[in-house]
């Protein structure tokens, strides 16, 4: 749903005074414009997989700055953790604890990521990879997607509150990802 970036783009225009263009971008990993770019979002059901090529231009990304958030929309987490292992061979996703800067570097979080949709009755869970210097590279979010909150409201039909804290966390991960 492509209403998603944008609304989380606009929320952040009005809310964080961090200006940021609201609009929708598609790249390519294969393309050299994932280097235009200071925050990649990726998400979906079910398979992802990336090239070697793919998986050392994104790794070059991550290293030179860049930030990925992945939101598994139900269903993508054994790809992910999968093909993430192309780009960081050497770890696996670490928890994040409820006292990461993530959630916390606009809105409070103290008991981390909000659960805005149900999928297997599980807590909402944050993961991170690390560059050398262990700055956070990746977000990824599992059993609570947020992004389906950000959408316009007819598309999953959330509450009010549940819009606002999906929105609020996504605040946190653009807010995150542009200062560190």
């Amino acid at each position: 749903d492509q209403s998603a970036e944008v609304n989380l783009l606009d929320f952040v225009n009005q809310r964080t005074g961090i200006k940021v263009r609201s609009t929708f971008e598609y790249v390519e990993l294969s393309s050299d414009k994932i280097f235009n770019y200071p925050v990649l979002f990726l998400t979906g059901h079910g398979n992802i997989n990336f090239t070697d090529g793919e998986a050392k231009r994104l790794r070059a990304y991550l290293d030179n700055g860049g930030f990925l958030y992945i939101d598994d929309d139900y269903g993508l987490d054994t790809a992910v953790r999968r093909e993430m292992r192309k780009v960081f061979p050497d770890q696996e996703f670490q928890e994040l604890p409820f006292s990461h800067g993530i959630y916390n570097s606009f809105y409070k979080f103290p008991n981390g990521l909000p659960k805005i949709h149900e999928h297997d009755g599980r807590p909402p869970q944050g993961f991170g990879l690390f560059t050398q210097d262990r700055r956070l590279a990746v977000f990824y979010t599992y059993e609570t997607n947020p992004s389906d909150g950000w959408a316009d409201p007819a598309a999953h039909d959330d509450p009010p509150e549940k819009r606002e804290s999906a929105l609020q966390i996504g605040a946190n991960i653009v807010v995150w990802a542009l200062t560190h």
